[in-house]
C-alpha cells in the first residue's frame, strides 16, 4: 500500500463511511468527518435518522429513543466485519475494538474504532 498523508487517510475513511451508511443503513448522513488520533479513529456523522425514526425520537414515549439505538447497534454489529475491512484496508492496522452511539435527540452519530497500533503517515506536502 503506497503510504498515504493523514489527511487522505481521513477523507478516504469518511468517503467508505458515507458509502457504508448510504447502502448499507438506507440513508447517508448530511456531513460526516473523520478524525485520526494516534491508535483511534474517530467518525462523527450527522443528519443520519430515517423520517420513521425521527418519528420515533419525538414521540414522548422513551421507548421510541431506545428503540432506535437497539435497531441501529443491533445494524452495526451486524456490519462489524465489513466496517473493519474498511478500516484495515485504508489504514494497513487491523482494528481492536469499535464502540458507537447515536443521538436519537440530534440525528448524530459517532463510530470510534481503536486499532492495534498507530498509524504512520507520508508528510503532508507544504
Amino acid at each position: 500500500m503506497p503510504p498515504i498523508t493523514r489527511g487522505e487517510a481521513e477523507a478516504q475513511i469518511t468517503e467508505a463511511m458515507v458509502k457504508f451508511e448510504r447502502e448499507y443503513m438506507g440513508r447517508g448522513p448530511q456531513e460526516s468527518k473523520t478524525f485520526i488520533v494516534e491508535d483511534t479513529v474517530f467518525i462523527r456523522l450527522r443528519g443520519v435518522l430515517t423520517q420513521a425514526e425521527k418519528q420515533l425520537a419525538t414521540s414522548d414515549s422513551v421507548t421510541g429513543r431506545k428503540l432506535i439505538k437497539q435497531v441501529r447497534q443491533e445494524l452495526i454489529e451486524k456490519a462489524r466485519y465489513l466496517l473493519e475491512t474498511i478500516i484495515n484496508d485504508i489504514l494497513g492496522i487491523k482494528v481492536k475494538s469499535l464502540h458507537t452511539d447515536i443521538s436519537s435527540k440530534t440525528g448524530e452519530r459517532v463510530i470510534v474504532f481503536t486499532l492495534e497500533s498507530s498509524p504512520h503517515f507520508k508528510k503532508q506536502p507544504v
